[in-house]
């Protein structure tokens, strides 16, 4: 899958509809932001099951500001509507793939089980 724009009108859908989704906040004055772009679509290319988004927190500060977005380049790696990473800064294709590689075996039953005793709470 192409590397998708994220705006505030798709972005609550995109991550309610993929469960795996990597976020880059970027801005266009960002020299490293720019810099970081070519690998972050290299990694997104060699990773077709896997939603790559950006958002231009820019264009779309609401969407900064919702994530506390304070330096970027900034990823965010989200799994079943859940923020599982965070990483700050370029970083080199090798380092997101060793990322995207603990993301994929990351243990979700953990979150699942803080989401249904959130759920089970509200409920009561």
């Amino acid at each position: 899958m192409a590397v998708i724009e994220l705006t505030k009108e798709n972005f609550k859908q995109t991550i309610e509809t993929y469960p795996f989704v990597i976020v880059d906040f970027w801005a266009p004055w960002c020299d490293p932001c720019l810099a970081f772009t070519p690998t972050f679509k290299s990694v997104a290319a060699d990773n077709p099951d896997i939603v790559f988004g950006m958002v231009n927190i820019e264009a779309n500060p609401e969407i900064g500001e919702y994530f506390e977005v304070e330096k970027i380049p900034g990823i965010l790696i989200i799994r079943e509507q859940a923020g599982i990473h965070t990483q700050i800064g370029e970083i080199s294709a090798e380092a997101l793939a060793k990322i995207i590689d603990w993301a994929r075996n990351f243990d979700m039953s953990v979150v699942r089980e803080y989401y249904a005793q959130h759920d089970k709470q509200e409920l009561d």
